[in-house]
């Protein structure tokens, strides 16, 4: 066996490899030794098939399997010992001379690799960087509370309509002349609400009692041939098409009553014993929305720390290598094309060196990655979900079960260890850095996205 690395420039290099017939000869015959023993042959006893055939029948996939093999075993053995830090994975060189197992005893692979480029990163207080707070204002925090009130609201029956008003009846549909439409099309309990169709039909359902009936034109009703399409039951292909008057007969009016700011709403929202009345309610609400602000903070903040140390520590990397290396790993995917990777590329080259600058980072500062730190992640992951479905008081024993279950997947583990490790950089940057914390409103916070 005999390996070895040739470098072209500073950042890529060829592995050369030889393997000879001492280094494959004994793997080959064991193999088919094996072959031979579970070998079954019209005229032959089980194992007794002589060595010669089998040989002669598999021999030359077996030795391509196991060449192959140890060409695997070794880069990978070679690339450990030498600490070779690589970008990507080695690639057969496109110069490669060709392999023939028929005739050939020796066997002499080249393989490209990318080498990670050498760079310091440093940081000290001069430099700066913004740290944005979105400010809670009356209203976020009014809507908040909304919010929390309404989820845990009762309903009633009403007498009249009004714009938020859930009401169910009767369609029937008319002909041209205003009677009903024998073979028409005929819906009961559709339930449908003023809030949610075209302004121009709301004055006729607002104000609205039980058992009256209105006319309304599908048309001049729904938002769209979707919304046609579900509330009267019929495709959306027919929904288009339908163009004239229906009856609505009104059978029941409902309203939802939130419910009141009471120590079992305070239970229900923050769990028993976070607040006692509306004052510390009201407090413990903002702090919450606080927190969750702070997620939207610290993305921003990723992302100028990122352009700030991608823009101050300069270093080049092997593109072509890259490029051959992105293509060859993406063959199954017909969205990356050479085409599209040229137009891609620099944003390719921008998140690897923003990869290479925050484990730069880690390394250099001895930070490690922990499981504690996966499992916050994942945590924190968990409880964004719940607050989607507006699940906010989750026991934390639940919570940890449901970030556990999400890490016993290969692919969400790997993701999370990987937003550990951009989390513990970022912090080392704020600590690093002279952070300049600045509190602005929401819509000016949605304005910093628009600059970039």
């Amino acid at each position: 066996m005999n390996i070895s690395k040739e470098n072209i420039d500073d950042l890529n290099a060829v592995i050369k490899l030889t393997v000879e017939k001492d280094d494959y000869e004994t793997r080959v015959d064991t193999v088919l030794k094996d072959y031979r023993k579970k070998a079954n042959m019209p005229g032959f006893r089980p194992g007794k098939v002589p060595f010669g055939m089998i040989k002669k029948m598999y021999g030359k996939h077996v030795l391509a399997d196991e060449v192959n093999r140890i060409v695997s075993e070794e880069i990978s053995k070679y690339l450990a010992e030498s600490k070779l830090n690589i970008l990507g994975e080695p690639l057969p060189s496109e110069n490669q001379e060709t392999i023939d197992f028929d005739t050939m005893d020796s066997f002499s692979f080249n393989f490209d690799i990318a080498i990670a480029p050498e760079f310091e990163v440093k940081l000290s207080k001069r430099e700066k960087l913004p740290y944005y707070t979105i400010e809670v204002s009356d209203e976020m925090l009014d809507q908040q509370v909304k919010q929390a009130t309404g989820r845990f609201a009762t309903t009633e029956t009403a007498e009249e309509a009004g714009e938020e008003s859930m009401i169910k009846g009767d369609f029937v549909q008319l002909d041209q002349d205003g009677n009903v439409l024998e073979d028409g099309i005929k819906v009961e309990n559709v339930v449908l609400s003023p809030r949610s169709i075209k302004e121009e039909a709301k004055a006729s359902l607002i104000g609205i009692k039980s058992d009256a009936i209105v006319t309304l034109n599908p048309k001049n009703t729904f938002t769209d041939a979707t919304q046609t399409s579900y509330m009267l039951k019929v495709s959306a292909e027919e929904a288009e098409q339908i163009d004239g008057d229906f009856q609505f007969t009104v059978k029941e009016i409902t309203n939802y009553v939130p419910a009141e700011l009471n120590q079992e709403l305070f239970d229900q929202v923050l769990g028993e014993g976070k607040a006692s009345n509306e004052e510390e309610f009201v407090a413990q609400v903002k702090e919450d929305l606080q927190k969750t602000l702070a997620f939207e903070s610290d993305y921003k903040f990723s992302i100028d720390a990122k352009d700030k140390l991608i823009n101050k520590v300069s270093f080049d990397l092997p593109e072509a290598f890259l490029k051959r290396w992105i293509l060859t790993t993406n063959q199954d995917n017909e969205q990356i094309t050479a085409e599209s990777l040229e137009n891609d590329m620099p944003k390719y080259i921008e998140d690897l060196k923003w990869q290479l600058i925050k484990n730069e980072i880690l390394k250099v500062n001895e930070i490690k990655i922990e499981e504690a730190d996966v499992l916050e992640v994942a945590k924190k992951s968990a409880k964004m979900q719940f607050m989607q479905y507006g699940l906010t008081n989750i026991p934390e024993e639940h919570l940890e079960n449901y970030a556990k279950d999400m890490m016993n997947q290969q692919e969400q583990r790997r993701n999370m260890a990987e937003t550990a490790a951009q989390e513990k950089a970022l912090e080392f940057i704020k600590e690093a850095v002279k952070i300049e914390e600045k509190e602005i409103s929401r819509e000016e916070f949605n304005k910093l996205f628009e600059k970039n």
